[in-house]
């Protein structure tokens, strides 16, 4: 019988998540994970932060399908400072091309400890900058991007910190570690209605 693997990745910038190179990107490949891991969902290789891996299929559909409702943890890092009316828009729901997106929590917040991106975000001198940290229940294409830009405030830095209670606390970028047995029975209960 396989062992199973549970793994928190700290997904690095400019990485994709999955592991065949395309267009000159890296991929999971050089990250020494278990043979027979896949990503639980994805994260844009312009977003950094969490990505679980795993060998269970019903584990990874329990992550990543939308009908569990999975919470979704975001720090983003926004273009001008982010006003209340904006984070009133996020929280309330915005109709996006492909609909509208459920209610969140959205809240202003200083900057929090991060490692540095490597290569850094560019940065204006004459744009400011402020950070927001956005919990949604979703997982469209690029959907956190496309929510702060319906409210004007670009994204330049988007990092996933938390999937239900799995973080990235204690990892580095290019960091893994396997998920305690209480991270993984957060993920087992039945699907929400």
């Amino acid at each position: 019988m396989k062992k199973l693997e549970y793994i928190a990745f700290f997904k690095p910038y400019n990485i994709l998540s999955q592991f065949t190179e395309k267009h000159g990107h890296p991929s999971l490949k050089n990250y020494a994970f278990p043979a027979g891991v896949y990503p639980a969902g994805r994260l844009d290789s312009d977003t950094e932060g969490l990505l679980i891996l795993t060998n269970d299929g019903q584990f990874q559909n329990r992550v990543s399908n939308p009908k569990f409702s999975k919470t979704k943890t975001y720090f983003v890092q926004v273009e001008k400072i982010i006003d209340n009316s904006a984070i009133r828009a996020l929280e309330k729901g915005l109709i996006l091309k492909d609909g509208p997106t459920l209610p969140c929590s959205a809240e202003i917040i200083a900057e929090p400890v991060l490692p540095l991106r490597n290569p850094p975000i560019r940065s204006r001198k004459t744009v400011p900058t402020s950070w927001v940290k956005l919990i949604i229940k979703e997982g469209r294409n690029r959907q956190v991007r496309r929510m702060l830009a319906n409210v004007n405030f670009p994204a330049l830095r988007l990092i996933r910190y938390a999937i239900e209670n799995v973080t990235i606390e204690g990892l580095k970028p290019g960091e893994w570690q396997n998920l305690t047995q209480e991270e993984i029975k957060g993920f087992s209960d039945t699907a929400r209605q």
